[in-house]
């Protein structure tokens, strides 16, 4: 699935057949520029730490003002800031996240209700795992090598009493986006955390959404230049349309591709160090896929992250009952969704997922994939008729030859999967609203929704500047000069400010005593004296707009510190963890940042955090 970052619909008039919308989870986002937050907030008691090698890199305390919101902030240090504040925040995470109670009906419970998640472990317990899926898990990871924390996390599956916390997403070239190790990291600290506080066993898991077909989104990545430029890196993939990214697999192009993500990243002393490991992942005559599990086991194996590949055709077995519901049913998973999006809407929120009428949830996979309609007591699929008979026969027989839709695939997840909790992005947390009454048509018990940590990572230098001159994270996102020349406005001496602001004031008195005295004594004179008051008004703000520019010109240090945490902040205009590849996070500080974000970002949803490296 792509992670959802945005508050836009997944997918209109689903029949199986659009790409984005079939397998959420490319932090998908919905990026108009909204209206500016709130100025002048001033961030209390923000510490600037500077990076270093040393295990000190976050020094002990907190940075700006910290609350135990949902399951606990731990202490980070870092600028919090409320979601609700954020105009890319959508309403529906915002209400998840701060006002529950609105969205209940449609989710599994709270996360910040202990009784949740004792109702979570409790439904999970009362399913018997069954030993031959992790014995599945586990000859995925021995077959790719993956580090012995993660086989032995796997391993423990089996047991009864084991729960899984799972988050997922495509197979991004490199990693993907930023967001995909803040999912990660998500899943590992929240395992943890259910460990130390309910005594059971939690594996984290990263289910590799490997049928995705959305090529496009996947074979490339962004990182930083120099500059604090964006820049692309891409692999040409010549592929068939819908051609799933399971079936991409990597050539000799794939180095050239290597060079061109060294020549685009600045040098650091990390840079041989990260692409090395990257071209180890990375080989010609591996999978994509297999490269993008293989990072991930690099990147967060030792700590036990379990990495799942769900196109393995020997874990379809397992869900034939559930795809043969499914077609017993026709039409029922795309109705129940589309109620939930009807009520949701009438809520005010969004419908994220609108399956058309009679779209059966799965696909065939025949050559390409096909989807599935229900017509008139029969079934039509790449320009065939088939009776329900022979579907379900070709499920019996070859159950690799399905694969669910954007609706069943997390319940196809959590049958495999003993899932208590999943980490999931703000859009993608939107459309799981609409599958509880499909969870429980298929007896599946629906996870508790965890919303992913969120943070920007600036250097101290950001920090210092937005502390110094009280500038709101939010307004750094437009990509226009409205905010630098509100800023620039207020280090205009204040006795120019008030002159010129008195004028426009007193001039606005006068000119509107003339233009309805004037016209008393000759109606023709009307338009003149409403011509000159204009050309006053606008006279009087060029000379403001003048002494702005002066302003400008003479604090060009002001000028690059704002486009410097813009540039860090909102690359493109989009917020940096949906705009900008791990990769180059790790080239700047190593692959030691993994274990620091591991002890520091936090797990505090209906916030986002600004930490500085």
């Amino acid at each position: 699935m792509k992670g959802l970052d945005g508050d836009g619909p997944v997918a209109v008039g689903l029949t199986g057949q659009i790409d984005g919308a079939e397998n959420p989870g490319t932090d998908l986002m919905h990026d108009p520029i909204g209206p500016e937050c709130t100025r002048n907030r001033k961030f209390p008691g923000v510490l600037a730490c500077q990076w270093s090698k040393s295990p000190g890199w976050f020094p002990d305390g907190t940075m700006g003002e910290v609350s135990h919101s949902m399951d606990g902030a731990q202490q980070s240090p870092g600028i919090r800031l409320d979601d609700r504040r954020l105009p890319w925040t959508g309403r529906l995470i915002r209400d998840y996240c701060h006002a529950f109670e609105r969205l209940a009906p449609y989710f599994a419970g709270s996360p910040s209700h202990a009784a949740s998640w004792i109702d979570a472990l409790e439904s999970r317990r009362r399913r018997r795992p069954d030993g031959a899926i992790a014995d599945l898990v586990l000859r995925q990871l021995e077959n790719r090598g993956a580090p012995a924390a993660a086989r032995t996390a796997a391993a423990r599956l089996r047991d009864a009493d084991t729960v899984a916390v799972v988050t997922g997403q495509q197979a991004g070239l490199f990693g993907g986006p930023l967001f995909t190790l803040h999912k990660a990291i998500t899943a590992v600290r929240l395992a943890r955390r259910l460990a130390d506080e309910h005594g059971t066993a939690a594996v984290p898991v990263f289910w590799i959404d490997a049928e995705d077909h959305d090529l496009e989104e996947i074979r490339g990545c962004h990182v930083l230049d120099g500059e604090l430029q964006r820049v692309s890196v891409s692999l040409d993939i010549d592929a068939p349309p819908d051609t799933s990214a399971a079936a991409v697999v990597l050539d000799d192009s794939i180095r050239g591709v290597l060079d061109s993500l060294r020549a685009a990243l600045p040098p650091t002393e990390f840079t041989a160090e990260v692409l090395d490991a990257l071209a180890a992942s990375y080989a010609p005559g591996m999978r994509l896929v297999d490269g993008f599990a293989r990072w991930l086991d690099r990147l967060l194996g030792d700590h036990g992250l379990v990495v799942f590949d769900a196109s393995d055709p020997a874990a379809k077995p397992f869900v034939r009952s559930l795809f043969k519901r499914e077609i017993g049913n026709p039409g029922r998973t795309a109705q129940l969704a589309a109620d939930a999006g009807a009520e949701l809407t009438a809520l005010g929120y969004h419908a994220q997922v609108s399956p058309a009428a009679g779209a059966v949830a799965l696909f065939r996979l025949d050559g390409a994939r096909q989807a599935i309609r229900a017509i008139d007591g029969t079934f039509s699929s790449g320009g065939r008729t088939l009776p329900a008979q022979a579907l379900l026969e070709d499920i019996d027989t070859e159950p690799a030859r399905f694969s669910p839709n954007v609706l069943l695939r997390p319940v196809v997840q959590d049958t495999l999967l003993p899932t208590v909790a999943y980490v999931a992005g703000p859009s993608e947390l939107a459309y799981l609203g609409q599958l509880r009454g499909i969870y429980a048509a298929f007896d599946v018990p629906m996870p508790i929704i965890y919303p992913r940590a969120s943070a920007t990572l600036v250097d101290a230098a950001t920090v210092r500047f937005l502390n110094r001159y009280e500038v709101d994270f939010a307004q750094l996102q437009p990509r226009d000069d409205a905010a630098l020349n509100r800023l620039l406005a207020q280090q205009i001496p204040e006795a120019i400010e008030q002159a010129i602001a008195a004028a426009e004031q007193s001039a606005a008195g006068h000119l509107d005593t003339i233009r309805n005295v004037v016209p008393t004594l000759d109606p023709t004179l009307a338009g003149a004296a409403s011509s000159t008051a204009g050309r006053i008004a606008r006279e009087l703000g060029n000379l403001r707009g003048k002494v702005v520019s002066a302003a400008k010109r003479k604090d060009s240090t002001l000028r690059r510190q704002f486009e410097r945490a813009r540039a860090q902040s909102f690359p493109g205009g989009i917020p940096q963890e949906r705009s900008v590849a791990g990769v180059h996070f790790l080239n700047r500080h190593g692959f030691m940042l993994v274990d620091r974000l591991l002890g520091h970002l936090p797990l505090d949803p209906g916030h986002h955090w600004l930490l500085t490296v």
